[in-house]
């Protein structure tokens, strides 16, 4: 438990420094900003599988799966790396919720960051109840399995989806009915009075909450996607949180430039595909750490390089084509 506290307390200490000290002041996240965070995301990332290395190879953290220390290193990146490439269509949903509700770039951060917290709260219910369904009731690797690869072909054969609305969502509807909701915005406060002295919810508020919401969804798909890389629960927790505390400075970095990876789209196919396949045939074949790992990078290396090849071909196709 010593591992888990410093490590819940560590990320903690620096979503307050994140927003008490670096963001402190509300301001418009430029790109180059944006990548440079970015960057030290995913290097603290990748540094982190050292620690993993280390925590197993000590026996400071709970092994239940008796992982040798190179092999938990390799299922953390491979679990870190499936969160990250999921969240690429949180992203686009972000992009959408924040343009329907007028958020203004420089409150945007201040929306994401309560957003963590949220996630981090959630996600970790989600992974506990995942764990413990599969530790429990085996038959349950193959429902996640069907699911995973259920989700994949509907990806591949579903062609264009509706485009989210987030007004017109139930979330926003039901919170309408909750408490009343304004469409003045009063800096970065998520709750506002009146002319009449009744209490409001923001453009801020409103946003956060259909986030969490479709943050939740999106866990749906991507928390019994690494249960198929490994369900040793710090593993699958710290994984997925270190691929949301970078999510922040992913959206501001993608955020415009989405469009020019619409084929990455193809590799999120491929990807739920594999781990649902592998969940599986798990008692047939045994597939190595370093080919689940390797499987995934080179697919999330040739969506990009595909995308950035013809990406922009196929925008003007769509384009013409609306």
């Amino acid at each position: 438990m010593i591992v888990w506290i410093v490590f819940l307390a560590a990320v903690f200490v620096i979503l307050a420094l994140d927003l008490g000290v670096f963001n402190k002041t509300p301001h418009i996240i430029s790109t180059k900003e944006a990548s440079k965070w970015t960057l030290i995301w995913v290097t603290l990332s990748f540094l982190f599988s050292g620690v993993i290395y280390w925590l197993y190879s000590t026996n400071y953290i709970d092994n239940p799966d008796h992982l040798k220390p190179a092999v938990a290193s390799m299922k953390f990146i491979t679990g870190y790396l499936i969160e990250l490439s999921l969240s690429v269509d949180n992203i686009f949903v972000i992009a959408i919720i924040f343009t329907s509700f007028k958020i203004p770039q420089k409150y945007q951060h201040r929306v994401l960051f309560w957003g963590i917290l949220g996630a981090i709260v959630f996600r970790g219910l989600m992974i506990f109840f995942g764990v413990m369904l599969i530790n429990r009731f085996t038959w349950t690797t193959y429902l996640f399995g069907i699911f995973l690869v259920f989700t994949a072909a509907k990806m591949l054969f579903s062609g264009e989806e509706e485009d989210f609305q987030p007004k017109d969502s139930f979330i926003y509807k039901a919170l309408g009915k909750i408490i009343p909701i304004t469409s003045h915005m009063e800096h970065e406060k998520f709750f506002t009075v009146t002319e009449k002295g009744t209490k409001a919810a923001t453009p801020l508020f409103v946003a956060l909450i259909v986030i969490e919401v479709m943050d939740v969804l999106f866990a749906v798909d991507s928390v019994p996607a690494i249960l198929a890389i490994t369900s040793d629960p710090f593993l699958v927790f710290s994984s997925n949180i270190f691929a949301i505390l970078g999510l922040r400075s992913m959206y501001f970095f993608l955020a415009n430039m989405l469009a020019k990876f619409s084929y990455l789209e193809y590799s999120l196919v491929a990807i739920l595909a594999f781990v649902g396949l592998k969940m599986l045939l798990h008692e047939f074949i045994h597939v190595p750490e370093w080919a689940s790992l390797g499987f995934i990078a080179v697919s999330l290396l040739l969506g990009i390089l595909v995308s950035l090849k013809f990406g922009h071909e196929k925008e003007l196709t769509d384009s013409d084509l609306s």
